[in-house]
């Protein structure tokens, strides 16, 4: 079983995230809403994966991922595409859009070749 932190600003997507995972069988360990709080909870729960928002208030999501010494993936209400080099450039295991988000996405993603976490 997966055990998933999710880390967002907006405490509606947090809710409906959790419920929706959770339904599909992922375990979700905790919730954070930046990135200090995130880091704090990685430390206490261990959580397989992080689900981090690209943009976390006037934090940056990537320089989340960046301090994270678990997999992540980013996602965002935004377009892939307004971010891919920075996505590509980041230790994430990759990116899913919010609208995009279940449990069979991110095995997908996590299964794919390129989701072993990058050395920083």
């Amino acid at each position: 079983m997966l055990h998933c932190l999710l880390v967002d600003d907006n405490p509606g997507f947090l809710a409906t995230a959790r419920r929706l995972l959770e339904r599909q069988g992922i375990t979700v360990v905790g919730v954070a809403s930046s990135s200090a709080e995130a880091l704090q909870r990685v430390e206490e729960l261990r959580p397989d994966l992080v689900l981090v928002d690209i943009g976390l208030g006037r934090e940056s999501g990537f320089e989340l991922v960046g301090k994270l010494r678990t997999r992540a993936i980013l996602v965002s209400t935004e377009d892939e595409e307004d971010y891919r080099d920075l996505i590509a450039a980041s230790p994430a295991v990759g990116f899913l859009p919010k609208a995009s988000l279940s449990a069979r996405a991110i095995h997908d993603l996590l299964a794919a070749p390129t989701s072993e976490p990058r050395e920083t």
